[in-house]
């Protein structure tokens, strides 16, 4: 049997445990690529997200995962239905500010080639004309919680960077502006075993560090088990089971079930 690691109290047990309104809130979602589409890519989505959780979106391709995450920060439009980001209508936000105010790190990171990490890091903080002294610091203060040495760093160019670096300078420029939400895209789906399991280990302590409302994208579940706080289950644009990954493994769901029972024979070959 698959067992969550390091689990304590779970906060999520409890919808009162929150006190503060949530970061994210999806109200009866609705999402088609074209109005008249007899077939939405998510139908019905309703899900809060709170500061200082990690929110694991689980599903197979196509289950509508990576749409959820784009529709928080506007890369698409929900077609019906309210989705709001720090109590504000999302259609109400201007999309750039709304975008700035949100760290993304996508699976193949997106650094820019022809600046130098430092720049690459310090770019949205620049955009939001903070002071060039705060952004000097800034810079050494991201960089030493992804675990890179600034001055090391700074004039080296992406190319000259294994993947795994590049992942952490990809977070480090998400949390640069110091948002309150994180978005992630299967940041370590593109990974060797090894340095990937070495990102989630810092990912968990990153986490509990800096106290963002997270959400992360995996069709991995071991990967949500270990870094969610809470797990969402997407199958055909819906959701269809929410627990904590204790509750998890033991939903009498069918899909959980097939997640469950798929990751059980991956560890019963290799052994």
């Amino acid at each position: 049997m698959l067992t969550p690691v390091g689990e304590g109290v779970n906060r999520n047990d409890c919808e009162s445990f929150y006190v503060t309104e949530p970061s994210i809130e999806f109200r009866h979602v609705e999402y088609r690529i074209a109005i008249r589409d007899p077939r939405p890519i998510l139908s019905d989505v309703s899900l809060k997200i709170h500061q200082g959780e990690t929110i694991t979106l689980l599903g197979r391709s196509g289950s509508g995962k990576t749409t959820m995450l784009k529709l928080i920060n506007r890369l698409r439009n929900h077609t019906s239905g309210d989705l709001l980001v720090e109590g504000l209508r999302v259609k109400d936000w201007n999309p750039i500010q709304l975008r700035r105010r949100i760290g993304y790190v996508i699976q193949e990171v997106g650094l820019f080639p022809h600046l130098t990490i430092q720049e690459n890091v310090s770019l949205v903080p620049g955009l939001e004309d903070w002071l060039a002294e705060d952004i000097a610091t800034r810079y050494v203060e991201v960089m030493q919680l992804v675990g890179l040495n600034a001055k090391e760093y700074a004039n080296r160019f992406p190319r000259e960077l294994s993947g795994g670096q590049r992942q952490r300078v990809g977070v480090a420029r998400a949390l640069a502006a110091d948002p309150a939400i994180l978005l992630m895209d299967e940041p370590f789906g593109a990974l060797d075993p090894v340095t990937r399991a070495e990102l989630q280990r810092e990912f968990l302590a990153l986490a509990r560090k800096v106290s963002k409302a997270i959400v992360l994208v995996t069709h991995d579940v071991r990967e949500a088990l270990l870094l969610g706080t809470r797990v969402v289950l997407l199958d055909a644009g819906r959701i269809i089971a929410e627990a904590s990954p204790r509750e998890f493994l033991r939903l009498d769901q069918p899909v959980a079930r097939e997640f469950i029972a798929a990751s059980e024979l991956v560890l019963g070959a290799a052994k």
